[in-house]
């Protein structure tokens, strides 16, 4: 009886086995392309920022952080009076503003020009427009910036910074500033036990 029950017991278990075998038809079909070109951790398939820069910070999309730029800075000329003529002694005052833009390609530059409230308003805001004109062209054609990246623009009086009226005044109120504008897209890199060595380099 044991014996039956022994050859039974075996049958039953191996037509169970024989119907729980599964067959494939085909081969499967990857949909998706599970690559990892620029080595950043983000597949392709995911990946909206191609290329980034090895050790970059970077989302679950392969991108990084943009960060906005508003810069506002004045620019130490002084031009002669009722001129808009700048010394190439200041010229390394507009290589500042040159050098930031190429760090920061995706920015733009509107140069404002301001000045003191002597003389009449419409010959003042000719003198400070052709003043911030004057900026923008050194920087295009002395230091090879994209005209599409530079505005001008003059206030004639509308904006002074010191209301007083005196000598010290007028000066002060005779400026020309550079606001500069867009996005910073310079990677941030990841910390690592090397980071310290890098820098010190």
């Amino acid at each position: 009886m044991r014996t039956f029950i022994l050859i039974l017991s075996v049958t039953l278990l191996a037509g169970c086995s024989m119907r729980d075998i599964a067959t494939m038809d085909g081969a499967t079909t990857q949909v998706h392309d599970l690559n990892d070109n620029d080595r950043d951790g983000v597949i392709v398939a995911r990946e909206r920022c191609t290329e980034t820069v090895g050790g970059a910070t970077i989302d679950n999309y392969g991108c990084g952080k943009i960060k906005p730029i508003n810069e506002r800075q004045e620019l130490k000329i002084l031009f002669p009076n009722d001129s808009y003529y700048i010394d190439p002694m200041y010229y390394d005052q507009v290589e500042i503003i040159a050098t930031f833009m190429r760090q920061f390609p995706n920015t733009k530059v509107t140069i404002e020009g301001h000045c003191s409230k002597t003389g009449s308003y419409e010959h003042n805001l000719a003198l400070s427009q052709n003043r911030a004109n004057a900026v923008t062209t050194a920087l295009s054609e002395r230091f090879g910036i994209e005209p599409d990246r530079l505005t001008a623009i003059g206030y004639s009086f509308d904006r002074p910074i010191d209301l007083s009226e005196t000598a010290m005044a007028h000066t002060r109120n005779r400026r020309v500033i550079a606001e500069v504008t867009g996005e910073d897209t310079t990677a941030d890199m990841k910390w690592n036990i090397y980071t310290v060595d890098e820098e010190v380099k």
